[in-house]
C-alpha cells in the first residue's frame, strides 16, 4: 500500500521502465455525482501496489506514467475507470481494454474480468470483497489482496487475447474498437448534451424537446455544483412529466405524477422559469400519441437482425458486439450515420445490411 507522495513517486519512477501496466481503480459514486477515487491498483510486470488516492490527494506524479504514449495501460472494461481518472491524473492512454478484446474474439459482449480469467487462464477469483466499502480506512490485508487481484491477471489475459485475435485476423478490429479510448470528451457529460441521456422520452415536438435540452442542462449543472446524483435533484420521471404537462404554476408543478414535494419546494420557481423560457405556444402543441409499430418497419428490422445474426454467427461472436438492436433501427429508418457503416463492421456486415435495404 502506497500512502505518502515520496513512495508514490518513487514508484512512478521505477514502473515507468515498463512497456506494459495493469491498472485497475475502486470508487464511490452512489451519493455523488463525481466518483470518489478510492484506490488505484498498478501492476508493473515486478510489483503490484496498491495506492490509496485518499491519502495522497494531489496524484500528479502518475500523470506522465499513465499518461505515457510508450506505455500500455491494460484494464478491464475501462471507461467507467477512464472517466474517474481524469480529473485527477488526465488522460490515461495508450488503453488495452481486455473487454472489449475479449468480445471480438468470440467471449459475451460484457464478460467480466473474473470470468474471463477463469475462461482463459483457469484462475478462480475469490468474491469475498465485491461490496467493499473501499471509502472505509484501513483497509483489510485481505481486501488488499483481493484489489491486487483485479491486475494480476490483467497481463496473461492480454497475450492470450492477442493470440486469439492475430489467428483470428482481427487486430485490426481491434485498434479501431480501442482507439475510441482515447477522446477525453467522450468521458464528459457537457450540459448542454445531457438530454441525450434521460431515459423513456417519447417522440416529442420541437418545442418540447427545447424544454427537455434546457431541463436535462439545468439539471447537470445542479447536481455538478452539489456533487449529488443527477436523480436526487430531479429524476427522470418528473422531468418527462413536466415536459409533457408543461405546467404554468406552483400548484400544478405540484400535481404532476410522482412530483417530490421537495423538488417543489427548492426548484419549484427555477423550473417554472425554463418552461416560460422555452417559448412553448398557447395553446401547447398537442401530446405525442403512442403510435403503434409499423408492421413493415418491425418485419424490416428483424430482416436486418437476421442478416447480422448470421453474419456473427459465422464469425462466433456475439451479434450485440457486430450490430445492436438501436444501430439496426436507425438503419430501417434511413439514417446512414450509424457504426454499421463504418470501420470494419461496414465491410464486415454494413455493405450486406445496405444490399438487403
Amino acid at each position: 500500500m502506497i500512502d505518502n507522495a515520496e513512495e508514490l513517486t518513487a514508484f512512478a519512477a521505477s514502473a515507468a521502465r515498463a512497456t506494459t501496466l495493469a491498472l485497475d481503480t475502486e470508487f464511490m459514486r452512489e451519493k455523488t455525482y463525481r466518483a470518489e477515487l478510492c484506490l488505484i491498483q498498478i501492476a508493473d510486470g515486478d510489483n503490484a501496489v496498491c495506492i490509496d488516492p485518499l491519502a495522497i490527494p494531489d496524484l500528479s506524479s502518475l500523470a506522465p506514467l499513465l499518461g505515457a504514449t510508450g506505455v500500455v495501460k491494460i484494464m478491464h472494461a475501462a471507461r467507467q475507470d477512464l472517466e474517474v481518472m481524469l480529473p485527477a491524473v488526465g488522460m490515461v492512454q495508450p488503453v488495452f481494454d481486455t473487454q472489449i478484446a475479449a468480445a471480438l474474439a468470440g467471449h459475451p459482449s460484457q464478460v467480466g474480468y473474473a470470468e474471463l480469467a477463469r475462461r482463459l487462464l483457469g484462475v478462480e477469483l475469490a468474491k469475498a470483497h465485491t461490496r467493499a466499502d473501499w471509502s472505509r480506512r484501513p483497509l483489510s490485508a485481505a481486501e488488499q489482496e483481493y484489489a491486487l487481484d483485479d491486475v494480476r491477471h490483467l497481463a496473461p489475459l492480454r497475450a492470450s487475447l492477442l493470440d486469439t485475435l492475430a489467428a483470428q485476423g482481427r487486430l485490426a478490429w481491434l485498434e479501431e474498437e480501442l482507439a475510441a479510448l482515447a477522446n477525453p470528451d467522450a468521458l464528459r457529460v457537457a450540459p448542454e448534451e445531457a438530454w441525450k441521456k434521460v431515459k423513456g422520452m417519447p417522440a416529442l415536438d420541437p418545442e418540447r424537446q427545447r424544454l427537455v435540452q434546457a431541463l436535462a442542462a439545468w439539471r447537470e449543472r445542479r447536481a455538478d455544483e452539489r456533487n449529488r446524483p443527477r436523480g436526487w435533484i430531479l429524476d427522470d420521471v418528473c422531468l418527462r412529466e413536466i415536459a409533457l404537462r408543461l405546467p404554468r404554476s406552483l400548484d400544478e408543478f405540484a400535481g404532476l405524477p410522482e412530483m417530490q414535494e421537495s423538488v417543489v419546494r427548492k426548484c419549484g420557481e427555477e423550473l417554472l422559469a425554463l418552461v416560460r423560457e422555452a417559448g412553448i405556444s398557447e395553446p401547447p402543441p398537442p401530446l405525442p400519441r403512442r403510435e403503434r409499430p409499423d408492421p413493415a418497419q418491425l418485419a424490416l428490422v428483424k430482416r436486418l437482425a437476421d442478416i447480422a445474426g448470421d453474419v456473427a454467427k459465422s464469425l462466433a461472436i456475439n451479434a450485440e458486439v457486430l450490430a445492436t438492436r438501436r444501430e439496426l433501427e436507425k438503419l430501417a429508418a434511413g439514417k446512414r450515420d450509424v457504426s454499421l457503416l463504418r470501420g470494419w463492421r461496414a465491410s464486415v456486415v454494413g455493405e450486406r445490411l445496405l444490399a438487403a435495404l
